[in-house]
């Protein structure tokens, strides 16, 4: 139930340990009986935890799912709640609400995209800023582009790291414009190690040949930091870039990490494949 990507509080007193994912367990319950809690009540069972509880987000996923007017309006209506925690809740239920939506009509992309384009240079928490960059990064539009772009340099490692994973997402275009190219030229020699892989993780992943972004990766390859080094060999192998052979085996076999490593050096073995006619 609390997957992966979410955690629960353990107490331990005297021998005896009890976690807090009552609520979680909670809202799977009612959703299983079919009963509706409404989204005051949902908010309302999980604000008193961080963003990763897996109370919080059973709720927002629940809410997301439902694709109706009255919780669209009800999230939409958290962007100017005094208290950063509510914000976070409503940006969250909204981005997922248009993530989650794989209908060819896409109804809520539009909507959402003009809510976080006005919402962030208002913004001042730092969560929920980066909550609705990341949210700016799932769309694949021009706009989006150029309101991340105004992140670029934020002090805040975490905000220049949604805009470094956020630049160009899903965009057919052959190439990023000369403003977000640049960008990301910088971005992958920033001081913070998981802006750097992210940023450099856009560019392999983009359509974008341009020699000065594939030299940026070969440079990655010496990075002190070892996913920085697998996010470049994947980048150098996706543009068919022969470096990519040397600096994979140099890595070795896989290892434990934030990055399933396993599949990113596999892009150099198929490299070889297709360079080889295999």
């Amino acid at each position: 139930m609390y997957g992966e990507h979410y955690s629960i509080g353990e107490l331990t007193l005297g021998g005896t340990s009890v976690r807090d994912g009552h609520a979680a367990i909670l809202t799977d319950l009612e959703e299983l009986l079919g009963i509706r809690a409404s989204f005051e009540e949902l908010m309302a069972r999980v604000l008193d935890h961080d963003q990763d509880h897996t109370a919080w987000g059973r709720a927002t996923i629940l809410l997301a799912h439902r694709r109706d007017q009255e919780t669209w309006a009800a999230a939409v209506a958290l962007r100017t709640h005094p208290d950063p925690s509510y914000r976070l809740f409503g940006a969250e239920v909204l981005r997922l609400t248009h993530l989650f939506d794989d209908s060819d009509a896409d109804a809520f992309a539009g909507p959402a995209l003009d809510i976080f384009i006005d919402w962030s240079p208002k913004e001042t928490d730092l969560t929920v800023l980066t909550e609705v960059l990341n949210a700016l990064g799932e769309h694949a539009d021009s706009r989006a582009d150029a309101a991340l772009l105004a992140y670029a340099g934020y002090p805040d490692g975490g905000v220049r790291r949604a805009v470094a994973a956020g630049f160009g997402t899903g965009s057919e275009l052959p190439a990023f414009s000369d403003d977000v190219r640049e960008a990301l030229l910088v971005l992958m020699a920033d001081v913070d190690t998981a802006v750097r892989r992210d940023a450099c993780l856009t560019v392999g992943q983009g359509r974008d040949r341009a020699p000065v972004l594939v030299e940026a990766m070969a440079a990655l390859l010496d990075d002190a930091d070892r996913q920085v080094q697998v996010a470049a060999v994947q980048g150098l192998a996706l543009h068919d870039d022969e470096r990519c052979v040397a600096a994979a085996r140099r890595l070795g076999p896989p290892q434990p990490g934030f990055l399933a490593e396993e599949h990113y050096l596999d892009a150099a073995w198929r490299y070889e494949w297709r360079r080889d006619g295999r």
